[in-house]
């Protein structure tokens, strides 16, 4: 008569095993991925310096990554989506302030804005002129790169309709707009997408007053979707391009796009 193989027993795993097993796993898969990230911190931390040019300051692959993520950003960026707002009365009273760099001379510009066309062409716009027109007002979350946030109310004129009025829509066809101080200390290049974004104003007064010098007197900009350090004080000139300003944060490591 033919024997008949004898069926293997499952040894059972107790619930210490399944404890182990898991820890090792767990153990396994944290070594790798640490190691993976030292390595990548060393590739980083080995590769050259960007070529110093509009940008400058940070190593080559993280900038090609920032700029990456600028087009993406850009490419889901529309400008219906608007930044939340407030009353108010939540606005802060004490406004904080935090830098000073390009306020040479601001004093003295007579609040006269020179506007620089992309073929070189020049007007001077006054800032009575720019009051006299309709003024808008947003009170909203001001976002610093350093971390702090703080709620705002500013009033002036919307940038979308400074262009119109004074004949400037074909310049807003191009890519960028540049602002600079009057003593060319400071100076920011925006996206023209951002720069048209309807919340985005010539700003003139904070908290209903007239615009303190060390908050950009006569003339700064508010553009809620970007981060306070595109938010330049006292402009002295506004110019157009197809290609990207100057840009005094960006050539000093930081992220040019600085979207929120």
């Amino acid at each position: 008569m033919e024997n008949k193989p004898e069926k293997k027993t499952k040894v059972a795993i107790t619930t210490e095993q399944k404890i182990k097993r898991r820890d090792f796993i767990s153990f396994g898969v944290f070594g790798v991925l640490s190691v993976a990230a030292y390595k990548g911190w060393r590739l980083l931390y080995t590769s050259p310096n960007e070529v110093a040019g509009v940008t400058a300051g940070v190593r080559a692959p993280l900038r090609r990554a920032l700029n990456k993520t600028e087009l993406a950003f850009r490419r889901v960026f529309s400008n219906k989506n608007l930044v939340k707002t407030y009353p108010k009365e939540m606005a802060a009273k004490n406004v904080r302030h935090n830098s000073d760099i390009g306020s040479k001379g601001a004093e003295t510009s007579g609040g006269v804005i020179q506007v620089i066309k992309h073929n070189g062409e020049s007007q001077n716009i006054t800032l009575d002129q720019i009051k006299a027109l309709k003024k808008t007002e947003i009170v909203y979350d001001f976002k610093c790169v350093e971390g702090w946030d703080q709620i705002q109310y500013w009033g002036g004129l919307k940038f979308t309709d400074f262009v119109e009025h004074f004949g400037l829509t074909d310049q807003a066809k191009l890519a960028y707009v540049g602002m600079m101080t009057p003593d060319k200390g400071y100076y920011v290049g925006l996206d023209m997408d951002s720069a048209m974004h309807p919340q985005t104003i010539l700003a003139y007064e904070m908290n209903g007053q007239p615009l303190p010098l060390k908050h950009g007197a006569p003339l700064r900009l508010i553009i809620p979707v970007k981060y306070g350090i595109k938010n330049i004080k006292r402009i002295g000139s506004i110019y157009f391009s197809n290609t990207r300003p100057r840009d005094y944060w960006a050539e000093n490591g930081y992220d040019y796009y600085s979207g929120l």
